[in-house]
């Protein structure tokens, strides 16, 4: 082993422990990985950025940005409306839902289509009477599956494609993915739909009132005259826990605290941490006569735009009757749940840090984090990736704040107006770029690079907000680990482990070497990045081809399969992370559904990859 060998087997050791460890997030990590390899010698200085310009890199980007196109346009949701039953059965229901989630994840990316279908799997949930999370579990794994029938399905198969270009053989086109990757969904869909779900716990039951989510942690104000004041806070609980509702600490001079005495007594002002669900919440409050301490916060700035609209009335009635109508629309106040999706810049900051009043006109009035308490002001929790946030304000402000900040709303309101000439304009692009891609018309980064600039003339897609669509973690992670990868090959690391492999576990099968690199990757997609797995795994996989003397296609596919199927723990996908609070499930729910899943997924895939792409 040479010294070039035992750096890059260092850093690949030391990026993956890192990946595992998750203190960190993964484009930080893939960007160390390349400046040590840099300052190692294993990568010219000079080469180190190129995988900006890597044509997976490229072609992901724009993915991303024309599914902002079809998710801005409500070309979806049309397709939702005229797909879905209205009044079918639990069976029916499930194979339309997750057959349409894998359909729309084969060709935009598919944290977006889950996205969409969020809210329609709540509903669907309430309409059926089903816990929540035995819908948003099959959902998510539809839509990963569905990921994997394309190119341009998922980031794993678009790695893959880039890393076959060292074979001499050329990329992947658009459905070369499609013989093995649509049986393995078509069977997979099938099984969680029509019994896959029944595994799934249920956590939290719904009715057809809505979706009930987890606790939430609740800031509430004692004002003047409450029914609170003069209570002690034993007295207190006692009122609550009439309506399933609890005190779990007080916020005195802006100092939260967690275990105050229980014969402390309330006084105006004071400020009360409650934990209570949505549902429950607005009876704690009128329990006592207390309000949201975000609300009252704001009295003051409502007192003073309730005076200066006042002023404004007075100075002179000068509207017309649908001016009047269209303010007291544009003034309606409401409540909803919104959910922090992966990659949100939310992640990371408070509603402080955001100006979210300041900015947006929006009050946060609580916060929800399954199995997780927080000791820090309302206003200062740094919000996670999964969190659910319980907001007031205007439909617009809302709209609005979701859009910027990668969010998605629970409830049944659709805070995207759709638009059907622009929906027509936006499918129309995202066809085009499919089909000139697929015809090998055009390089398929050229071709939805075109598709890209279209959406930004055409308005589907505003030029401000391109960059905005952009999952710039995402593109930095492939960005770096694509150089890092071709040091393990330059430097022969590949082939070692490869050897290592063949020699002292597979025993020189290649049926049990392409199993091996299949489950191998499924295994680390489960707990890090897929992108991450997919670039570690395909230098592997070609030098365990090469010393067998057989095709790296196979092997190829084999990584891109495995390194797609992450469905036995909530990190393992960005799908799989967005349903963790809503679903009310803990860290241990997804083996029951996802082992058979996995399971499944290798005794299909093997035999037909050995058919599809013989050895």
């Amino acid at each position: 082993m040479t010294n070039e060998q035992i750096l890059i087997l260092i850093i690949l050791f030391a990026t993956v422990g890192m990946f595992l460890w998750g203190r960190w997030r993964h484009d930080m990590i893939a960007m160390g990985a390349l400046l040590a390899c840099v300052l190692a010698g294993l990568v010219p200085s000079h080469e180190a950025f190129l995988g900006f310009g890597h044509p997976a890199v490229v072609t992901v980007a724009c993915v991303l940005v024309l599914s902002k196109g079809l998710q801005n346009s409500g070309a979806v949701g049309a397709l939702t409306r005229a797909v879905l039953p209205a009044q079918a059965g639990v069976t029916p229901s499930m194979v339309a839902l997750l057959g349409l989630g894998a359909l729309l994840s084969s060709f935009m990316n598919n944290v977006g289509a889950m996205a969409l279908l969020m809210p329609v799997a709540m509903q669907l949930a309430g309409r059926l009477e089903l816990a929540p999370g035995q819908v948003l579990m099959p959902l998510a794994f539809g839509t990963i599956l569905g990921g994997m029938t394309t190119l341009i399905g998922t980031p794993p198969n678009m790695i893959v494609s880039a890393f076959r270009t060292q074979t001499g053989a050329g990329t992947f086109s658009m459905f070369d993915f499609t013989p093995v990757g649509l049986v393995v969904a078509v069977a997979g869909v099938a099984f969680v739909a029509l019994l896959g779900w029944r595994l799934v716990p249920k956590r939290k039951q719904t009715g057809v009132e809505g979706f009930e989510s987890s606790a939430y942690i609740t800031e509430a104000h004692v004002p003047k005259d409450s029914k609170a004041e003069g209570m002690t806070l034993r007295e207190i609980e006692a009122a609550l826990d009439e309506v399933d509702a609890q005190v779990i600490g007080m916020v005195l001079n802006d100092v939260r605290l967690t275990t105050p005495s229980p014969w402390r007594k309330a006084r105006a002002g004071d400020i009360l941490v409650l934990e209570a669900d949505a549902e429950t919440l607005a009876d704690a409050l009128s329990t006592l006569n207390l309000t949201l301490e975000q609300s009252a916060q704001s009295n003051e700035q409502d007192d003073t735009a309730k005076s200066h609209r006042e002023d404004n009335k007075n100075a002179g009635e000068t509207g017309t009757k649908g001016e009047k109508e269209e303010g007291a629309t544009s003034s309606e106040i409401v409540l909803l749940e919104l959910a922090v999706l992966p990659g949100s810049p939310l992640v990371g900051h408070s509603a402080s840090d955001i100006l979210l009043r300041t900015r947006y006109g929006l009050n946060l009035l609580a916060v929800s984090r399954q199995g997780q308490l927080s000791m820090k002001r309302l206003r200062k929790i740094k919000f996670k990736s999964g969190d659910l946030l319980l907001l007031n304000g205007s439909p617009e402000a809302i709209s609005e704040f979701a859009a910027d900040n990668g969010c998605v709303p629970l409830a049944e309101r659709d805070l995207r107006i759709p638009n059907a000439r622009k929906a027509w304009v936006a499918g129309i692009i995202t066809a085009l770029a499919l089909g000139f891609a697929a015809f090998n018309l055009l390089p398929t980064m050229i071709s939805f690079a075109i598709g890209v600039l279209a959406s930004m003339v055409f308005r589907t897609v505003s030029p401000r907000a391109v960059y905005k669509a952009i999952d710039w973690p995402v593109i930095v992670l492939l960005a770096a680990l694509i150089p890092v990868a071709g040091a393990m090959e330059s430097t022969g690391t590949a082939d070692l482990i490869a050897h290592f492999i063949l020699t002292e576990v597979s025993q020189g099968h290649a049926v049990v070497s392409l199993a091996l690199i299949l489950i191998v990757a499924m295994f680390l997609s489960d707990l890090m990045n897929n992108a991450a797995t997919a670039a570690v795994m395909c230098p592997i996989a070609i030098g365990t081809a090469a010393a067998l003397g057989v095709s790296a296609d196979t092997f190829l596919m084999a990584v891109a399969i495995g390194a797609s199927c992450a469905f036995l723990t909530p990190i393992g996908h960005q799908n799989n992370t967005l349903i963790l609070g809503p679903g009310g499930f803990h860290f241990g729910d997804y083996w029951r559904l996802g082992l058979p899943v996995e399971i499944l997924v290798v005794a299909i895939s093997i035999p037909l990859l050995l058919i599809v792409w013989p050895l």
